[in-house]
């Protein structure tokens, strides 16, 4: 979960119609049916997958980044065979939990989950300087530290949540040796970063944010990204595409971040799709 930027109000009340299906089907490699934007109802699963699948999106990485996100997460990855899952505290939550004496209960039950065999994920776990302030980095690293672990010693592909932390992600990753398959969830780095990412190995997932007017570093950033190194999530329901930034975000919209995606990469939309569909594969294995 990446925490909106301020919504634009005039889209809050709209909602996204349909865009075209995809040539070939994707994968939304990080969304949260779990959630659901404040005063709104909770996600109809059911209606969100088959809206997603109608659009050529039958596959998706349900991410529970809470103890009750990611005990629902258990729930629908059992229930919906186009749902594959991840677990964790989100770096947000850690230093509440610390600060409550219930970090190590939830650490306890975050690994008896991630034991599911479903479960292909440890994430979103990583950095978050901008929610939390100087008093949580300490506790945040740890816990950043400890999900790299859980997901070496259960073979999970880790989702890394950064947010004005870039460097000391980059950091610990070197200083506690990368999973063999790490994605940087939401990606917001420059180019730079893009390359350093890059040449370790690492996966580089986009959300609608790549096609936000104001968004040209970001772009950049995917254009030195190959194509072998590249995913595509929503973050549902947060960071709605354009045009239909402000609303409600949902997978069924991931049509539109791929369509531009593919137009920044110079490549045709049933490239990127084949491109992305293999990738999410190699890393999470078959759905």
């Amino acid at each position: 979960m990446t925490e909106p930027e301020p919504e634009r109000r005039s889209g809050h009340d709209r909602v996204p119609t349909a865009p075209d299906p995809l040539p070939i089907p994707v994968v939304d490699n990080h969304t949260h049916l779990d959630m659901s934007r404040e005063g709104e109802p909770p996600v109809d699963v059911d209606a969100a997958l088959a809206r997603a699948k109608a659009v050529g999106v039958d596959r998706l990485v349900q991410i529970g980044c809470d103890l009750p996100g990611a005990r629902l997460t258990i729930e629908l990855i059992e229930r919906h065979s186009a749902l594959l899952g991840g677990v964790a505290i989100h770096p947000n939550e850690a230093p509440k939990l610390a600060a409550d004496g219930r970090l190590d209960a939830a650490y306890a039950e975050i690994e008896a989950l991630a034991k599911h065999p479903r479960v292909r994920v440890v994430g979103e776990t990583g950095l978050d300087y901008f929610r939390t302030g100087p008093d949580g980095v300490g506790v945040q690293q740890d816990s950043f530290r400890w999900h790299i672990d859980l997901a070496k010693r259960t073979g999970k592909a880790l989702q890394i949540h950064d947010r004005d932390a870039h460097e000391d992600v980059l950091r610990i990753l070197e200083e506690e040796g990368a999973p063999e398959r790490t994605v940087l969830h939401c990606f917001s780095g420059d180019v730079a970063m893009a390359r350093r990412c890059v040449e370790r190995g690492y996966f580089l997932s986009f959300a609608g944010t790549v096609t936000f007017k104001n968004a040209r570093g970001l772009r950049d950033a995917l254009s030195v990204t190959p194509l072998d190194q590249v995913l595509v999530e929503t973050d549902a329901p947060y960071l709605t595409p354009s045009p239909w930034r402000g609303a409600a975000n949902s997978p069924y919209l991931v049509p539109l971040t791929v369509r531009a995606m593919a137009g920044v990469l110079g490549v045709a939309v049933p490239t990127l799709c084949q491109a992305v569909s293999e990738s999410s594969e190699a890393v999470y294995g078959p759905w």
